[in-house]
């Protein structure tokens, strides 16, 4: 059976390791809190220790780092330890490294829709450091020592995301109650958006690829669709009249003033007020990997969360 070392449990790494473990795949899952997830051996570790990540990874075909400091504003103190640390690991086992990416670090400038060979051109703190951090592994790929891609996925959503999400439970609960959500960003702005199992099968294929590393793939989406299409589509499937309403810039500048997580977030703020769009065409072909229409991936979020209401009911 294959060995692979998953580093993080969230929302993406927990669904990676069920995955994994449905397809007879031995995963080792590894957190600073020893998180247990079903058919899988659970490792206390923290990520940015290198020595400790490398002995867990010993034996392993992949290391996937599928974890992230969830303080926002701390990413550029937080990630290079992380960055470092699992090409280090990467390089004492000879396991392969997946990093799980996002979008960052293009950069506000970049033409849409971005796609795997545009360059990287960060414009602000949490790119850069995004940026760097591959940069890191490439060259470390380059002197011979590791093999490395990154899997690139914009917003995700799904069944089980959080309030953190931009498509989580702070949108999909007032919207699915026929109420008002407020939202980040332009409400009528096209916005290519990442189902979560479409990242797990993008993570495995891009991990199970026998062609060249050293590479970007990005996560296949559905047609991009602003968050008041996607209302829309909700209130077609549940017959509710839910809507949605922006925050006011100035407020959110006004919020950035006495929290970080927001100043961190005005960032970035450029991918919600224009179109901002993915182009996965080599990961569609090379891998085989298609995104869920927006059809299925909707009535499995809705059923996500009448599911506790049916089971309260039984």
């Amino acid at each position: 059976m294959t060995v692979h070392l998953i580093a993080g449990a969230g929302y993406i790494g927990e669904a990676l390791a069920r995955a994994l473990v449905a397809r007879g795949d031995t995963v080792l899952l590894a957190t600073r809190s020893g998180t247990n997830v079903s058919g899988t051996t659970s490792v206390t570790l923290d990520a940015s220790d290198p020595d400790a990540l490398a002995t867990a990874a010993e034996g392993a075909a992949t290391i996937f780092l599928a974890t992230g400091p969830r303080q926002y504003h701390r990413w550029p103190e937080l990630w290079p330890p992380m960055h470092r640390a699992a090409i280090e690991a990467a390089h004492r086992s000879s396991a392969r490294l997946v990093l799980m990416g996002n979008l960052y670090g293009y950069g506000e400038d970049s033409a849409m829709p971005m796609s795997e060979t545009t360059p990287l051109h960060p414009t602000e703190p949490k790119g850069q450091v995004r940026a760097e951090g591959w940069t890191l592994a490439l060259a470390a790929q380059a002197r011979g020592e590791i093999e490395v891609v990154e899997v690139r996925a914009s917003d995700y959503f799904g069944p089980g995301a959080g309030r953190n999400c931009q498509l989580g439970s702070a949108f999909f609960g007032p919207v699915l109650a026929g109420r008002c959500a407020r939202i980040f960003g332009s409400a009528t702005e096209p916005h290519s958006w990442c189902y979560r199992a479409d990242i797990v099968a993008t993570l495995i294929a891009a991990a199970d690829y026998r062609g060249p590393w050293g590479r970007v793939w990005h996560v296949p989406a559905a047609e991009p669709l602003s968050r008041a299409e996607i209302a829309e589509r909700v209130n077609r499937l549940t017959g509710e009249k839910g809507s949605v309403k922006e925050m006011s810039p100035a407020f959110l500048r006004l919020l950035g003033v006495f929290l970080p997580f927001i100043r961190a977030a005005n960032d970035s703020a450029y991918q919600f007020n224009r179109p901002f769009l993915v182009d996965s065409t080599e990961t569609e072909r090379l891998l085989g990997v298609q995104a869920t229409p927006w059809a299925e991936s909707l009535a499995a979020v809705i059923e996500s969360y009448r599911a506790p209401a049916v089971r309260a009911d039984a």
